[in-house]
């Protein structure tokens, strides 16, 4: 039977490099409240935080199927994006893109400002994001990127091959981009850094998966492991796991990542790593690898997916291995220490889904990998749609999902066009 949540092989290599935390109590017994919100991730919490701002005498809950840090917004690669990524940049719609823009550099303040006095150290760096092309589709993705970066306006720097190994220790690169439009973060930190803030009287459940939802009684009706949740409005913040609570499932898919660190490098080894002393770079090619050079020495390197369900660990390690050493192969008597997977809520065409289904019932889901800000912004926004306020236009900005036949038509396009994506891209993976 599939679940209504991830359920992990590994544990999260960000969250096992923080100091143990004492999590929340799971629902254990029924509550009525005005509002609940399934997923304590970056949506969840944005949209629970902003409910409380519009209607602060209403009672909120917030359960979680894991635990802050360990679950799904606690594995990611850490980078926060204060414009459009490279992959929904176009520069034939400049005025809707610069909206969005300036909506996503809002949402980016509102994580910034929430994190600053906070007792955990996320961090959060603003230290730009190398784009690079190692072959001619890289190449053909950047150029149009930079056709983008210059129709908006937005600063950015060109790099040749040289400029590229001087920066990163590597010449696997031909080429390159650097944006100063991008934050660094230790992710695990920085989901425990944003729940920390809640508003006290938000009750936050973890360990609390939601295993059906119906309607009962004029309310919605959460069930769960341990007791019944009921609630005037519910908001689904778990993103394509929504599918399996009656929720998208003709417009959600669920795709596996998988991310591993190193052991921390010494500084010899470290100092072949460029000149930066931190960075991250993003693939131009959606099946690429991206990689960070972390401030305490480690490497990360992200890649592979698995459709639907996880790839076995060992089989991911070697891949990532590879993939690492490619770029740089003075790491290869690097071991990966962890290695780990995540889940994205995919969609086809990249947009999500989002707005209210039925009386009462929200949703957003399908963060298509950008799930940080551009899910911080959809939550604030889903709270002010569902009491009344008159918002940003989130589908119209960002996009629609679209219509994807069932199983095993969806499977096997799925793998087909991925296939095609790997050799057409193969330079870049």
């Amino acid at each position: 039977m599939t679940k209504s949540y991830p359920h992990y092989l590994q544990v999260s290599g960000w969250n096992a490099l923080l100091p143990p935390r004492q999590a929340k109590q799971s629902l254990v017994s029924d509550l009525e409240v005005d509002v609940a919100i399934i997923g304590a991730g970056y949506t969840g919490l944005a949209a629970a935080k902003r409910w409380r701002e519009l209607a602060p005498d209403d009672e909120i809950a917030v359960i979680d199927a894991s635990e802050i840090g360990e679950g799904t917004p606690g594995r990611h690669s850490g980078f926060l994006l204060e414009i459009a990524l490279a992959n929904d940049a176009r520069p034939a719609q400049m005025q809707r893109m610069t909206r969005c823009n300036e909506l996503l550099a809002q949402a980016m303040s509102t994580i910034v400002r929430d994190v600053e006095d906070a007792a955990i150290d996320t961090g959060l760096q603003r230290s730009g994001v190398y784009r690079a092309a190692a072959g001619p589709a890289g190449a053909r993705a950047l150029a149009q990127y930079r056709v983008f970066l210059q129709a908006a306006g937005l600063p950015f720097e060109e790099l040749d091959r040289k400029a590229m190994q001087q920066n990163l220790g590597s010449s696997f690169y031909k080429e390159g981009i650097y944006s100063p439009h991008c934050y660094l973060v230790q992710p695990a930190a920085l989901i425990r850094a944003l729940a920390q803030k809640l508003p006290a009287d938000i009750q936050l459940y973890e360990n609390t998966p939601a295993t059906r939802l119906r309607k009962s009684g004029g309310r919605w009706l959460i069930e769960t492991p341990g007791a019944a949740l009921r609630a005037k409005n519910v908001i689904l913040a778990n993103n394509a796991f929504s599918k399996h609570l009656g929720v998208g499932k003709s417009r959600l898919v669920t795709i596996y990542t998988y991310a591993g660190l190193t052991r921390p490098i010494d500084k010899e080894l470290g100092d072949s790593l460029g000149s930066d002393s931190s960075w991250g770079i993003l693939p131009t090619h959606r099946l690429g690898s991206t990689l960070r050079k972390m401030p305490d020495g480690r490497m990360l390197v992200r890649s592979f997916y698995g459709y639907e369900k996880e790839t076995p660990t060992a089989l991911v390690s070697k891949q990532l291995k590879k993939n690492l050493c490619t770029r740089f192969p003075q790491l290869k008597a690097q071991e990966l220490d962890k290695v780990w997977g995540g889940a994205i809520g995919f969609t086809l065409g990249g947009g999500s889904l989002w707005g209210e289904v039925k009386p009462g019932l929200f949703v957003s889901s399908g963060c298509n990998g950008g799930g940080v800000v551009k899910g911080t912004l959809f939550g604030a926004c889903l709270a002010e749609l569902a009491n009344g306020k008159q918002g940003a236009d989130i589908p119209a900005l960002f996009g629609h999902a679209n219509w994807m036949p069932p199983d095993p038509l969806r499977s096997i396009g799925f793998h087909l066009t991925s296939a095609l994506e790997r050799f057409r891209g193969r330079a870049e993976i």
